[in-house]
C-alpha cells in the first residue's frame, strides 16, 4: 500500500473511530478511469485481470486431487505473495443470440441459419449458468482516494474530466500485467489476460441494466465507460436493491459472509467450500421446485510474504507466552488451558513456516445472492445456501447493516473494506476450496455437443475434425454395450461435422443408421445414401471409385480373395491381370467388363473364372462389386457431403482365418469390404481434397478389427489422418478388441464412454479413460447410462478429451424432429417408415415441412 493511501486512511479514521467502524467503510468509491485487455485502472490503483481455467475434479482420482490442491497451495505462496489479490466466481446465461453468431461462422454447409436457430431456441431453453473465474491483482497505486476526490472535485469546477488513460502509462501497466501472467501460466489454473470485452461486461452486468455492447477497442474509457458503469443501488439492512434507468426496481443482491471455518476441511469431499457454489439448490417460494441458486464469490485475500508472517506468529506466540507467566505469577498459580494451547500452537506454526515452507494469507470470503424475480425469492436463496453450507460445518451469515460496503466491496476495481469479518490462516485454506474445481471437458470453441451433467453446469464441446487442425491426433472413439446411444452421438457428431462443409463418409454394418441421411436431408446437406445389394448393382466396383491407374491391382486382389483357392493355385491370376489391364484402358472401365472378358476367353480356366463371377454378380454381396450398373443407382463418389454406405448380410472372417477355410460368403464380404476401404483411402489422400477435412465413421468397428484387412485399415486411417485431414470416428462394443490396435491407441484423442456391465470390459474401458483400475471406477462405468431411478439414459456417457479430462456428459439433440430423424430405435424406425409411406398416398399442399425445403414463390406459406 503507498504512503499516499495510508495517509489517506489515516484522515478519515478518526471518524471511523468514533463510529466503531474501521477507515476503509469511509473510503470513498475509486472511480474507473479505464478497461483494457487484462487491465482495471481507476483513478487510485491498477489491477492485473485474469481468467482462470478450470480442472476437472469431479471424477479425478483422489491422488491426483491431492496433487492439484497442493500445486495450488504452492502457487499461492510462490506467486502471489505482496500482492492484494481479488478472486471472482461468476456467472452468465449461456445465450443462444450469442451462439447464432457463432454458429455462422462454425458451419458452412446446409441450411446454416436454419442450424443456427435451432441450437440458438434450444440454448434458451435450457438457461444454462457458464462459470466464469477471474483473479484481479493491484499491480500500481495511482493516487490516493483523498487526492483523488480533491482532483475530481476541481476538474468538475473547471469543466474538464479526468478520465483519460495516458499511452505510456497503460503500456507500462500492459507489461506489468504481462509480467505477472508468466508466473501464473505454470500455475493449476492455467491464467491469461482477460479480455476488455469480458471485463467490461464483468463491470457492467453488476448494475442489472441491459448494456451496450463493449466497442472492440485497445482501451475502454470516456462515456464508453461511463455507460458500461451507470447504476443505482439502495441499500437496505439485509439486501440492496437495484434500480434500473427507469427507477424501477431490477434485482434484489445480498451479501452473505463467513465468519466461522472448522478447523479442519476435509478434501477431496464435499468441504470444497467455493467448488461446491453450483451445486447449491432452493425451495421456490411460489413454484415449490428446487432450481439452482448459482451464488457468486467474491474473495479478497492477500499472501503474506515469509517475513511477515513469522513475525506476525512471532508476536502472537509471544503475547500468549507473556499472558502464561502473568496467570502463573497471580494468586491462583493457575493458566488457562486457551492460552497454553495458544502458545504451543503458535510454536507449532513458527516451525511449520521455517521448516516445511507453510505460507500465511488473509482473505475475506463473500457469497453473493442476487434475484430478478423478488425479495421473497432472493430470501429462499438465501436461506439455501446458508442451509448448504451448514451441513459443510461451515458458518454463512447475511451480514447485517453493512450491505453497502460489502456489496461496493465485491465490485472489480474497489478495495477491501469490512476487514473485520476476515480470516488468517494458510494458502492450503483456500487451495482447500478448489475454486478451481468441477467439471470441465471438451474443446475450447466450436460445436455444442452436448451437456455437462457433473457438479459444474455447462456445455460439451465436441469437433471432431479439429484434430488436423490443432497437428493433434484424429481419433475419436464411442465405446459402450449396445442400446446406450454410442452410435446415435456417433452420427450426430458425423451430422455436425457434414455442416462444418466436411467430406464425412460412415460404413454402416449394423443397418440400423439410416436416420444419418435423414437427418442430413432434414438440415440441407448434400446427402447420399448407398445400399449395397442386389438393387444397386456396381455402386462400390473399384473401377467407378479409384483412378485407373490404381484401380487394376485392387480389382484382381478383390477377385482372388473370392474365388475358391484351386483356381487360384491353377494360376489364375494371371488370366485376371491380363483382363484387367486391357479394360483399365477402356474409357467406360468396370468390373462387368473384366467379367465378360474371361467369358470370352478361349482358356478354360479363364472362362470358368469369368462363368463363376458372373453367377456371383447376381447376389447380395456380389451385385454391388460384380454387378452390371442399373440406371438411377447412385454410385459412391469421391464428393464432400454428407454419405453412408450400408452393408447388410455381411459376414466377416474372423483375424488369421486361411483363405482356404473361408466360406463363400466370407470371401465375397471381405472383397466387399476392401473395396469400400480403397475408395475410404483413395478419396482421404486425393490431392483435390487434401485441405478439406475429411471424416470415416464406423459403427461395430469390431465387425473390421477382427479381420486383417480391417486391422490395417484402421491401423493406417488413424495413424495417417493428421497428414490427410482425414478423422477416424469408431463405434465399438468391445473395448478389449481395440487393446491391441497401437496405432489406433496413440491416435485416440477424444473418448466417448458409455455403460459397460462385465468387469473385463470395464477395464479396458477404464484404460481408454486413463481412471484407475478399481470397484470405484467399475462402479462408475456400470452405473453411468442409468438415471436415480435405474431407466436408461441414452446418451449419457463418460467423455475423455484431449487433455486427459474425465467428466460426464449429456449427448443433446437440439430438437425433436432431429432426435426422431437419429433414432436407431426399430420401433421407432418402423414408425417413422409408416408415416412416410401414409404421407406419399397424401396429396401435398404445403411442401415447406423442413429446415431446408423453402415455401414456393407465391405459395400462401411464402
Amino acid at each position: 500500500m503507498s504512503t499516499s493511501t495510508k495517509a489517506a486512511k489515516k484522515s478519515v479514521s478518526r471518524f471511523g473511530r468514533l463510529l466503531g467502524l474501521g477507515a476503509e467503510r469511509m473510503m470513498r468509491e475509486p472511480q474507473l478511469v479505464a478497461i483494457a485487455d487484462g487491465l482495471v485502472v481507476s483513478d487510485t490503483a491498477a489491477e492485473a485481470w485474469f481468467t482462470l481455467s478450470g480442472a476437472n475434479t469431479d471424477l479425478m482420482p483422489e491422488e491426483r486431487q491431492d496433487i492439484e490442491q497442493d500445486a495450488a497451495a504452492l502457487a499461492l505462496a510462490k506467486v502471489l505473495p505482496g500482492y492484494e489479490c481479488h478472486l471472482k466466481i461468476v456467472w452468465s446465461r449461456l445465450d443462444g443470440e450469442v451462439y447464432r453468431e457463432e454458429a455462422g461462422r462454425i458451419f458452412s454447409a446446409g441450411d446454416v441459419e436454419a442450424v443456427a436457430d435451432m441450437w440458438a431456441a434450444r440454448l434458451d431453453a435450457l438457461e444454462l449458468p457458464q462459470r466464469h473465474l477471474l483473479l484481479g491483482i493491484r499491480i500500481a497505486e495511482r493516487d490516493s482516494a483523498a487526492n483523488a476526490t480533491v482532483k475530481n472535485s476541481v476538474s468538475g469546477a473547471l469543466g474538464v474530466s479526468h478520465t483519460g488513460l495516458d499511452e505510456s502509462e497503460l503500456a507500462h501497466l500492459d507489461g506489468l500485467a504481462r509480467r505477472v501472467e508468466r508466473r501464473l501460466e505454470a500455475t493449476p489454473w492455467r491464467a491469461r489476460i482477460a479480455p476488455a470485452e469480458l471485463l467490461a461486461w464483468a463491470v457492467s452486468r453488476e448494475s442489472f441494466r441491459p448494456q451496450p455492447a463493449p466497442p472492440r477497442l485497445p482501451a475502454i474509457t470516456g462515456a464508453s465507460l461511463v455507460r458500461l458503469t451507470q447504476s443505482k443501488a439502495i441499500p437496505h439492512a439485509d439486501h440492496v436493491r437495484m434500480m434500473d434507468a427507469r427507477g424501477q426496481t431490477a434485482a434484489w443482491v445480498s451479501v452473505l459472509v463467513m465468519p466461522a471455518f472448522p478447523e479442519e476441511l476435509i478434501t477431496p469431499g464435499e468441504q470444497e467450500w467455493l467448488r461446491c457454489l453450483s451445486e447449491i439448490r432452493y425451495q421456490h417460494p411460489v413454484t415449490g421446485d428446487d432450481p439452482l441458486v448459482c451464488p457468486e464469490a467474491s474473495v479478497r485475500f492477500a499472501v503474506w510474504r515469509k517475513g511477515a508472517a513469522i513475525k506476525a506468529v512471532d508476536k502472537q506466540r509471544q503475547l500468549a507466552k507473556e499472558q502464561r507467566k502473568s496467570a502463573a505469577e497471580g494468586s491462583a498459580g493457575e493458566t488457562f488451558a486457551e492460552t497454553e494451547e495458544t502458545e504451543a500452537v503458535m510454536e507449532d506454526l513458527r516451525r511449520q513456516m521455517s521448516r516445511d515452507g507453510m505460507t500465511l494469507l488473509e482473505d475475506h470470503p463473500r457469497i453473493i445472492v442476487s434475484s430478478t424475480e423478488s425479495l421473497e425469492d432472493l430470501r429462499a436463496r438465501c436461506d439455501g445456501v446458508i442451509a448448504h453450507y451448514a451441513g459443510l460445518s461451515i458458518d454463512v451469515t447475511v451480514a447485517s447493516e453493512e450491505q453497502r460496503e460489502l456489496w461496493l466491496e465485491a465490485q472489480i476495481g474497489d478495495m477491501l473494506r469490512v476487514a473485520d469479518l476476515g480470516h488468517i490462516r494458510t494458502t492450503d485454506a483456500l487451495a482447500a476450496s478448489m475454486f478451481w474445481g468441477g467439471s470441465e471437458a471438451g474443446d475450447d470453441e466450436g460445436p455444442i455437443a452436448g451437456l455437462l451433467t457433473g457438479t459444474t453446469p455447462g456445455v460439451c464441446r465436441i469437433d471432431i475434425t479439429a484434430g488436423s487442425a490443432r497437428g493433434d491426433a484424429t481419433t475419436t472413439a464411442f465405446v459402450g454395450r449396445s442400446g446406450r446411444g454410442k452410435t446415435t452421438s456417433m452420427m450426430l457428431a458425423t451430422l455436425i461435422a457434414g455442416l462444418k462443409g466436411a467430406f464425412s463418409l460412415m460404413l454402416g454394418f449394423k443397418g440400423d443408421e439410416g436416420g444419418l441421411i435423414k437427418a442430413g436431408e432434414y438440415l440441407g446437406l448434400d446427402s447420399h445414401h448407398v445400399t449395397c445389394g442386389v438393387e444397386t448393382p456396381a455402386v462400390a466396383d473399384v473401377f467407378r471409385l479409384l483412378p485407373k491407374g490404381d484401380a487394376a491391382l485392387q480389382v484382381v486382389s478383390q477377385l482372388l480373395i473370392i474365388l475358391p483357392e484351386r483356381m487360384r493355385d491353377a494360376g489364375v491370376e494371371t488370366h485376371l491381370l491380363r483382363a484387367a489391364n486391357s479394360i483399365a484402358a477402356h474409357e467406360d472401365a468396370a468390373t462387368w467388363r473384366v467379367i465378360e472378358y474371361l467369358q470370352n476367353s478361349s482358356d478354360p480356366l479363364a472362362n470358368e473364372a469369368g462363368d463363376a463371377l458372373a453367377e456371383l454378380s447376381r447376389t447380395q454381396l456380389g451385385a454391388p462389386l460384380l454387378g452390371t450398373p442399373k440406371e438411377g443407382a447412385s454410385p459412391l463418389r469421391p464428393e464432400p457431403g454428407l454419405w453412408l454406405v450400408q452393408v447388410p448380410g455381411l459376414t466377416m472372417p474372423q483375424a488369421g482365418t486361411r483363405p482356404a477355410d473361408m466360406t463363400m460368403t466370407e470371401r465375397v464380404s471381405l472383397a466387399l469390404m476392401r473395396g469400400l476401404i480403397a475408395y475410404a483411402l483413395s478419396t482421404s489422400a486425393r490431392a483435390d481434397l487434401r485441405n478439406l477435412p475429411k471424416v470415416v465413421a464406423i459403427p461395430e468397428v469390431h465387425v473390421l478389427t477382427g479381420t486383417d484387412d480391417g486391422r490395417r485399415f484402421v491401423d493406417y486411417i488413424a495413424r495417417t489422418g493428421r497428414a490427410l485431414d482425414t478423422s477416424l470416428a469408431i463405434d465399438t462394443q468391445d473395448p478389449k478388441s481395440l487393446m491391441g490396435l497401437d496405432g489406433v491407441l496413440e491416435a485416440i484423442t477424444t473418448v466417448c464412454a458409455f455403460e459397460q456391465s462385465t468387469k473385463a470390459q470395464q477395464d479396458a474401458m477404464a484404460e481408454l479413460l486413463r481412471l484407475p483400475l478399481s470397484d470405484s471406477t467399475r462402479a462408475l462405468l456400470h452405473g453411468v447410462g442409468k438415471d436415480l431411478r435405474g431407466d436408461i439414459r441414452h446418451g449419457h456417457c463418460i467423455v475423455r478429451d484431449r487433455r486427459d479430462r474425465v467428466a460426464t456428459m449429456q449427448w443433446d439433440m437440439p430438437s425433436s424432429e432431429l432426435r426422431d430423424a437419429l433414432s436407431t430405435n426399430p420401433k421407432d424406425q418402423a414408425a417413422a417408415h409408416e408415416a412416410a409411406l401414409l404421407q406419399d398416398t397424401q396429396p401435398v399442399e404445403n411442401p415447406a415441412d423442413s429446415v431446408h425445403t423453402p415455401p414456393q414463390e407465391g405459395s400462401e406459406a411464402a
